[in-house]
């Protein structure tokens, strides 16, 4: 009767195990909330300039579009060798190895064991006499010899250590979505650190040109000034204006040697590699004549960290299901099989097997509110990840419309400049024509041609910003990883 019983318990108790597992406790996940609302399903940004962009998908990598093949090359070697990406490729690693453990520990486990034991009894002849005990024992060697597996598995009633997993795979995404973001911020830091560096050469060569043409209006007024045309006092204005021009070669060599250093250790170098390679002048970028747009929905979307707060804010809205779980039962599966003998040629004997199955139940009955505690800092935590997620998106947006407005009014300002600089070169090209004609001085010449560097430099600050400005834009939309 009591075995029948016992049988018909086990089998209930497994059935009853076998079937709950599709209980699962707190809350489901149902998606981030809408903080964008309608300006986030918008056709279009609302600071977008009415020119210079058109709504179309935008290429991840966007550096190609500015047709410099050194850019090109540095941005592949930073994505590729950069310390900070490296790191974040290992804490993705890390987490994904952690969703690999979640998932291990819900199935069973099992060791096994093996040991052999050899003792010698105590001689008990010297007791036996003292007591009268004719019969004597003598001690002897005993041996024991036993091998077996130890299994333990803890039913999933509630689902406890399904949240788990699901905590576990959601911030494995949010750490994916943390190295894309790294590689975003690491393609723009590349490129507006060469944009500088090209900006600063090209500036420098403007500068020297633009003192040694200083340094001729000089000589030339002392000539003036011994001839007693000209009068002391210009002389020294003249002295003090190239001394000024000189001086500013000086912080642009400085920022150079900075630029250089900067480009080496973001494509994972030592300072100095570089300057063979990129010493040389050349050119700013060319930038297209339009810049593909993506609407907000699509930037939304592709922004690494709105990806990375969203699946943070799915990570812990699991653990609350997590926690939740630790107010039921526990139910943990205790299993051994094994064969036991004083010799080691009868272990394999069917006498010496053995095997045990114990159902252990466990239940916190009176925490004094340890567990609900716990579910409230996890429901918590939901709700601040839950901010978190709000604020990047607003962020965002911010970010991008910001990035369009500066944009755009840098593109306005290029083409003003743009117009400065062809007429300095048109009255450059006049006063050229009229001192050959012997209608004007070389001092009249000279100052034209300092006028006409000076606006050439201010065009070229200004093409590098609009460039910078473009580089900001790509990255406010989430481009450059891939």
């Amino acid at each position: 009767m009591y075995p029948s019983a016992s049988r018909q318990l086990l089998f209930a108790l497994l059935v009853s195990i076998v079937a709950l597992p599709g209980c699962t406790v707190g809350p489901n996940y149902r998606g981030a909330p809408d903080v964008a609302g309608s300006a986030g399903r918008a056709n279009a940004f609302v600071r977008a300039p009415a020119e210079g962009v058109v709504p179309s998908h935008a290429p991840s990598q966007w550096w190609s579009t500015l047709g410099d093949v050194q850019l090109n090359a540095l941005i592949e070697e930073a994505l590729a060798h950069n310390q900070n990406v490296q790191a974040a490729q290992a804490r993705l690693r890390e987490s994904r190895a952690q969703l690999q453990q979640q998932h291990a520990d819900a199935l069973p486990t099992v060791s096994g064991d093996a040991a052999a034991v050899r003792m010698r009894k105590p001689d008990l002849s010297d007791l036996q006499s003292s007591q009268g005990d004719s019969t004597s024992q003598h001690g002897g060697p005993l041996q024991l010899y036993t091998a077996g597996f130890d299994a333990s598995w803890e039913a999933d009633l509630f689902g406890g250590t399904r949240r788990a997993i699901e905590a576990a795979s959601a911030e494995a995404d949010a750490v994916n979505a943390d190295l894309a973001d790294t590689q975003v911020s690491l393609a723009a830091e590349v490129a507006q650190a060469y944009i500088n560096l090209r900006d600063q050469q090209q500036r420098l060569i403007l500068a020297k040109r633009s003192a040694e043409l200083e340094q001729q209006t000089l000589v030339l007024i002392q000539q003036r000034h011994m001839r007693g045309v000209a009068g002391g006092t210009d002389v020294e204005r003249q002295t003090t204006q190239v001394e000024s021009t000189r001086a500013t070669l000086i912080p642009l060599d400085e920022q150079i040697a900075e630029s250089l250093n900067q480009l080496a250790v973001l494509t994972g170098q030592p300072p100095g590699t570089l300057d063979h390679e990129l010493s040389a002048p050349v050119p700013l970028p060319t930038l297209p004549v339009t810049v593909p747009i993506d609407d907000p929905a699509h930037m939304l979307q592709q922004r690494p960290d709105i990806r990375a707060a969203e699946r943070r804010l799915a990570a812990s809205s699991a653990q609350i299901g997590v926690r939740t779980a630790d107010l039921f039962p526990k139910v943990t599966m205790l299993g051994f099989i094994g064969t036991n003998a004083v010799d080691p040629g009868h272990l394999a004997r069917k006498s010496s097997f053995t095997w045990l199955g114990v159902p252990y139940l466990q239940w916190d009955v009176l925490d004094f509110g340890r567990t609900r505690n716990g579910i409230r800092q996890a429901e918590a935590h939901r709700d601040e990840a839950s901010a978190r997620y709000a604020q990047v998106v607003l962020t965002a947006l911010q970010d991008a419309n910001n990035a369009l407005s500066r944009y755009g009014h840098q593109r306005e300002s290029v083409a003003r400049l743009q117009k400065i600089e062809a007429s300095a070169d048109r009255s450059a090209t006049l006063m050229r024509q009229r001192y050959d004609a012997g209608a004007s001085s070389m001092i009249d010449l000279l100052d034209t041609q300092r006028t006409q560097f000076s606006a050439q430099q201010n065009l070229v600050e200004g093409q590098a910003n609009l460039l910078k400005d473009f580089v900001s834009l790509q990255k406010s939309l989430g481009l450059g990883w891939h």
